[in-house]
């Protein structure tokens, strides 16, 4: 029954592969996205406008926090998925051990670091104060549990690299539940406002964790995370960090545009803030099938460098890449028939939902990018050039963004400046990593 839950994509059917692997993926992420989402539409339909705004202000600022981790757990699950390609059991065995020590001790630093200077943080960002301090709350109490969201995501990474992507799946479908109960019955129930809703979210992560962490502790596979054999690996980690570090490094500078960016939306106030944040919800949705096939393609090209199939490498890319394409599109084509109608959800209000559907029509068209950018990405990284996505993107989604709002907006001060500053960007880093992946350069990067 055990060998049943890991899977190697060396061999079968390329397309067919990438989308099997892909589906648990795709609804993983889409429970995942319940968890904010149903905060919105709660604090949104029962607290208020004031309240939804103070959940999209703290979003930007909970991705950058979270995001540089994140990257490293992106090497983790690169290097793990090459010793799984190459049946190298003993350095698979290290590379567990070693993530999720380190991802333990980065999580307890984390909680310290968020709680302490989530106040100065939204401050900086301009936080309206009318929203300030159910911002500050609701943040602090996220942080509080932010080490089983790490814990949860380097587990479930683990897991994906195996082949494994229906367990993580069933974890999120049990921990949303749970947050979409607590958060109807402490809100509504109990009256505990934004609070309620922080904590359900809160419990909601830490059952996903110990979930996940209990599948590896129990495992009798090479993937197994012993308790009595704790060991930190330097060669292991040095190869996390080098695999991970660039990744890490692209998701924090990236999401320290976006609390720019979020900080020029919220000059337009706080019926932007709401708007926009409810958009944010819908295109984390949207969104989703371009991430999954970028997680399916980083295993996939991982496995398949491990085990030395180049050609099949390359056969891989293109089959996601098309499959990508086909699916954003025809979510695009459904977001601009009844986006609009959707956004009714998170908020009533003329306003709020004026911004939303300004921001959709804005982002949607630059959808199509934005996956080419990611599948080729993941490609990229899955060789083992962690590198390269990492310059291309802070280039186009930090630098050349922020310019462009900066510049533009003394220009033209309207918020779509602000909005186009994505689809732009998008735009950019799509041309400029085909360029790339075109040379084929990349391969060469297969060294461990």
């Amino acid at each position: 029954m055990e060998r049943t839950n890991h899977k190697l994509m060396t061999d079968g059917i390329i397309w067919k592969e990438i989308l099997l692997f892909s589906i648990p993926l795709l609804l993983g992420n889409l429970f995942q996205q319940l968890y904010n989402t149903v905060d919105s539409i709660v604090v949104g339909n029962y607290i208020g406008s004031h309240a939804l705004a103070a959940v999209g202000a703290s979003n930007p600022i909970i991705n950058l926090l979270v995001g540089f981790f994140m990257g490293i757990s992106t090497g983790a699950g690169v290097l793990i998925s090459r010793y799984f390609g190459a049946k190298n059991q003993e350095d698979l065995t290290k590379s567990v051990q070693t993530s999720i020590i380190v991802t333990t001790l980065s999580g307890i630093v984390l909680t310290f670091i968020g709680i302490l200077f989530t106040p100065l943080i939204l401050k900086w960002v301009g936080t309206p104060e009318n929203v300030m301090a159910d911002s500050i709350l609701y943040l602090q109490i996220y942080f509080a549990g932010i080490l089983s969201v790490m814990l949860y995501n380097m587990g479930s990474g683990i897991l994906r690299a195996v082949g494994d992507s229906k367990r993580p799946l069933y974890f999120l479908c049990i921990s949303s539940i749970i947050n979409i109960v607590l958060d109807l019955y402490f809100v509504i129930s109990l009256h505990m406002g934004i609070t309620g809703v922080a904590l359900a979210t809160l419990i909601a992560q830490s059952v996903s964790a110990v979930l996940v962490l209990y599948i590896l502790i129990r495992t009798k596979e090479s993937y197994r995370f012993s308790l009595k054999n704790l060991h930190l690996d330097m060669p292991i980690l040095k190869n996390i960090i080098r695999l991970g570090l660039p990744s890490g490094i692209q998701n924090a500078i990236v999401s320290f545009s976006n609390v720019i960016v979020q900080s020029n939306i919220n000059a337009f106030g706080s019926d932007a803030m709401a708007g926009c944040g409810s958009y944010v919800k819908l295109d984390g949705f949207a969104i989703m099938p371009i991430m999954s096939f970028s997680m399916a393609i980083t295993t996939f090209t991982g496995q398949n460098m491990g085990a030395e199939k180049y050609d099949r490498v390359k056969e891989g890319a293109k089959s996601c890449l098309w499959l990508s394409l086909g699916v954003i599109t025809s979510i695009s084509l459904l977001l601009f028939l009844f986006g609009d109608h959707v956004l009714k959800i998170f908020s009533q209000d003329e306003q709020v939902l004026y911004y939303g559907v300004y921001m959709l029509k804005v982002l949607v068209p630059g959808y199509i990018f934005l996956s080419i950018t990611q599948i080729l990405a993941g490609v990229i990284r899955g060789a083992g050039v962690a590198a390269v996505p990492m310059y291309i993107m802070v280039g186009c989604w930090c630098i050349f963004r922020i310019i462009w709002i900066v510049g533009a907006m003394s220009i033209y001060p309207d918020i779509i400046v602000v909005f186009l500053g994505y689809t732009l960007s998008w735009i950019l880093s799509s041309i400029i990593i085909f360029r790339y992946y075109q040379k084929g350069s990349w391969l060469k990067g297969n060294t461990m």
